[in-house]
């Protein structure tokens, strides 16, 4: 495993992180998550690849994510070891400070710790003004419960607003950016990643495979996230007949190089200065299959070979304004 670190810190985190979503009681947001006992045997395989980087957030499963996850770490490894991010946003008051300060508690408590190395705020919040949010996160700093702050998907501009914010009042700015990012849906690279390239922040973007679209050579899967999971249809269907050109092009890539098509699209992120790419296993052999990316080096030739059929897709990832309350799953398609 190769390490770095996380913006402008001295976190050290390996080079592939380890998304939690797919774990937790199934059926409480998500029918595929794993129970505890298997979340525990990713964590486990995780840690024995020299994986120290593990990402959730207070809304998977109503919690349980965040529990499964505590409870296995503990059990595993000394706390210093690992890097644990988690988030705040889909919850009563959003990004509010009442509401920062109240799921920090919960977050920490389900977690089994008392500080998180990470947290991040998984969305823009229209109803709160920037600077409530922004010092509310900093007291977090100053109170020893947070090492570090990242955000998630949202517009470029108020990403840079917010880390104005923070450089106005002297409060902690963000570290990492953890957006929508991967060679089916490039839009940030229009403002948000030059933007984070400016100021110092880590790229440590969710669905790098594009939920398993980059994995294989057809569109359609068989297995139960392929058959369930609306969201996942949500965020790509739509472009499938310009994104299968893609697909192709990466297994030509992975037949050359002999090695996954899953390699190819992770070892893309890091050719693009990827900081971690989220990797959302539900099984052990695709963490190895992550950490294997690592051997393969890309060519300036074979990049521009895989990026060149791609054309402007529709926003997916920052939203327009607040979901409804209670909601906690963006992009669903209907039935």
């Amino acid at each position: 495993m190769e390490y770095t670190k996380l913006g402008k810190t001295d976190i050290e985190v390996s080079k592939v992180c380890v998304g939690c979503m797919g774990f937790g009681k199934a059926g409480t947001m998500l029918d595929w998550t794993l129970d505890e006992e298997r979340s525990a045997e990713v964590i486990k395989h995780a840690l024995d690849l020299g994986i120290n980087f593990f990402d959730t957030a207070n809304g998977y499963s109503e919690g349980t994510s965040e529990e499964y996850l505590g409870r296995a770490l503990k059990k595993l490894v000394k706390r210093d070891r690992v890097v644990i991010a988690s988030k705040v946003y889909f919850n009563e008051g959003r990004l509010s400070r009442k509401a920062i300060e109240r799921e920090i508690d919960g977050t920490l408590k389900r977690l089994g710790t008392d500080y998180l190395d990470l947290y991040i705020i998984h969305r823009f919040d229209y109803d709160t003004p920037i600077e409530e949010t922004m010092e509310a996160l900093d007291s977090l700093v100053k109170a020893g419960k947070v090492r570090a702050l990242g955000a998630s998907a949202m517009y470029g501009y108020q990403f840079y607003n917010m880390q104005l914010a923070a450089r106005d009042n002297n409060w902690t700015p963000f570290s990492t950016m953890e957006n929508h990012y991967n060679l089916l849906y490039r839009e940030d690279e229009r403002e948000m990643i030059p933007i984070c390239r400016q100021m110092g922040v880590s790229l440590m973007p969710y669905s790098p495979l594009a939920s398993g679209h980059l994995t294989r050579r057809t569109w359609e899967s068989d297995s139960l996230r392929g058959r369930t999971d609306l969201v996942v249809k949500g965020k790509y269907d739509r472009m499938k007949e310009h994104d299968m050109a893609i697909v192709t092009r990466v297994a030509e890539l992975a037949d050359k190089y002999h090695c996954t098509m899953s390699q190819i699209a992770i070892a893309w992120h890091w050719y693009k200065g990827v900081t971690a790419p989220i990797i959302g296993a539900t099984k052990a052999k695709y963490l190895t299959d992550a950490a294997g990316a690592l051997d393969i080096r890309l060519t300036p030739e074979d990049v521009a070979y895989i990026e060149e059929p791609y054309v402007p897709h529709p926003i997916v990832g920052a939203i327009d304004q607040n979901p409804p309350e209670g909601a906690v799953l963006l992009d669903k398609a209907e039935k």
